[in-house]
């Protein structure tokens, strides 16, 4: 009995300066100010990747093809510095790439991945696709090279677990981009790509390559609906190539219509982050009527005649003339009453066999005697029914 409470006598100052520790750390971590405020998340920091390095804890080795880096577009004079930009996966020159050449080799990219299980299933998770349909999905990617040092949600692989990390990728590294033109795969160490986190900012990481400047990087995003093809820009003699979704650049060719910007000048078209209140230039017209309730106006179809045509049944109830349904329809004809003449006869030659008989016979020719006289109403005197010769 007396060995317990010794026992308790001496843990009892132990919890108190652990209480007491707690109270000094954990809670002045999680909470600070007078009102109790929750502490804001600490911004994360962006890790530049210069063009061919690996990075920090790489899925794979470099699958990237010996090809020329494209070069970023000129910037136009006079254009002021904002903040990060929202780009398009669908506008065009927004990558680069040697034609009929891909910048990645995607069936090694296949091999690297597949090859090893813990690797295939921790690269499916970071990339949001099933395992089994890893190899198929990485087919369907389109290899090109970024024209624009770009942010991304990168992932390392470590200890068997992909690692985000926010980065910014530089101009020309090659990557591999999704049916919605969206970078999904760096070639240069094989980590999934995601798109960037919402918060923007954070302290950059790591030695900066010339050229770069934080107001310039843009990030994509995903096109609104499938893009069949991309149009990206040859590094080689500066001209246009249209790449069609998920092939390897040997079905490169060139564009039925180019782009109106030159590719030596064009700055990324359609670059910034869209004004919620101005009229999207891809969408269909609609007309300049303000209102939407109003009907855009139809112009007069030279097919149709100007002059009324003949009342006739109408089954849409329309009348034909596209007005208001609810509108009172003339009242219909009874069809107990008399008919209508026939339109395909002549009433005046041919008799109505309907007709009653006239009151009083008809006017017998001069010289021919009357039907009475003919055929005597009194008997005939008898005669033998004999016949001579």
């Amino acid at each position: 009995m007396r060995s317990s409470l010794r026992r308790a006598r001496r843990t009892r100052p132990a919890a108190a300066g652990l209480v007491s520790a707690l109270l000094l750390t954990g809670c002045s971590n999680v909470w600070e100010g007078a009102g109790g405020e929750p502490a804001a998340t600490p911004v994360q920091d962006v890790f530049l990747q210069p063009l061919g390095a690996h990075g920090p804890d790489p899925f794979t080795a470099s699958t990237v093809r010996n090809t020329a880096p494209p070069a970023a577009p000129d910037r136009p004079p006079g254009e002021d510095a904002q903040q990060v930009r929202e780009v398009s996966g669908s506008t065009p020159g927004l990558y680069g790439g040697t034609r009929a050449i891909g910048s990645c080799d995607v069936e090694r990219q296949v091999t690297l991945l597949t090859g090893d299980r813990t690797k295939a299933r921790a690269f499916a998770e970071a990339s949001g696709i099933p395992e089994t349909n890893l190899a198929d999905w990485l087919r369907g990617l389109t290899p090109v090279a970024l024209r624009a040092d770009t942010r991304v949600t990168d992932h390392g692989y470590r200890e068997g677990r992909a690692n985000a990390f926010q980065a910014v990728l530089q101009t020309g590294t090659a990557v591999l981009v999704d049916q919605y033109g969206s970078p999904r795969v760096r070639c240069a160490c094989g980590n999934p790509l995601r798109s960037p986190a919402a918060d923007r900012g954070g302290v950059h990481q790591g030695d900066q390559w010339d050229g770069f400047d934080p107001d310039r990087v843009i990030t994509v995003r995903p096109a609104g609906s499938v893009v069949p093809g991309l149009v990206i820009v040859n590094t080689t003699d500066r001209s246009w190539i249209e790449r069609r979704t998920g092939t390897d650049g040997d079905e490169d060719r060139t564009p039925d219509v180019p782009p109106a910007c030159d590719p030596d000048t064009c700055a990324l078209s359609g670059a910034g982050t869209p004004d919620p209140t101005a009229p999207d230039p891809t969408a269909p017209d609609r007309g300049t009527t303000s209102d939407p309730a109003s009907p855009a106006p139809v112009p007069p179809d030279p097919a149709r005649p100007a002059t009324p045509l003949p009342d006739a049944p109408d089954p849409s109830g329309t009348g034909g003339t596209g007005t208001d349904p609810t509108a009172p329809l003339p009242p219909a004809p009874d069809p107990y009453t008399e008919p209508a003449p026939d339109p395909y006869t002549d009433p005046g030659t041919v008799p109505d066999p309907f007709a009653e008989p006239p009151s009083e016979p008809p006017a017998v020719p001069d010289g021919t005697p009357p039907t009475d006289e003919l055929f005597p109403a009194g008997p005939l005197p008898d005669r033998p029914e004999t016949f001579q010769g």
